[in-house]
């Protein structure tokens, strides 16, 4: 999960992210428009992207489409956001509970 956090934590590569998400399957001059970085910018992107199992890629004839891949994203918000949940529904269940046996 290392390489995932350590993807996510540029704001280039998020944005990446973001722009595979509402188009997958894109090329690497379509990533690159409208973008203010360089093509080898973001390719050394994708490649850390692609470390991190963030960004897969598929040889199309002579074009390689990124595709997103967010199995990693959801296993951080299994692992490190769903158990931080847990105590909030807890205490809300709780308080419910206890307002309802109170007007009871």
């Amino acid at each position: 999960m290392d390489e995932v956090f350590k993807a996510l934590a540029d704001a280039s590569r998020r944005s990446l992210l973001d722009r595979l998400h509402a188009n997958n399957g894109q090329t690497l001059n379509e990533l690159c428009e409208g973008l203010e970085m360089t093509r080898q910018a973001v390719t050394k992107h994708l490649v850390i992207l692609e470390e991190a199992s963030l960004v897969t890629t598929i040889r199309h004839g002579r074009e390689k489409l990124h595709y997103l891949n967010p199995v990693p994203i959801h296993q951080i918000g299994e692992r490190w956001i769903k158990k931080f949940e847990r105590g909030k529904l807890v205490a809300l269940s709780e308080l419910k509970r206890q307002l309802e046996k109170r007007d009871e």
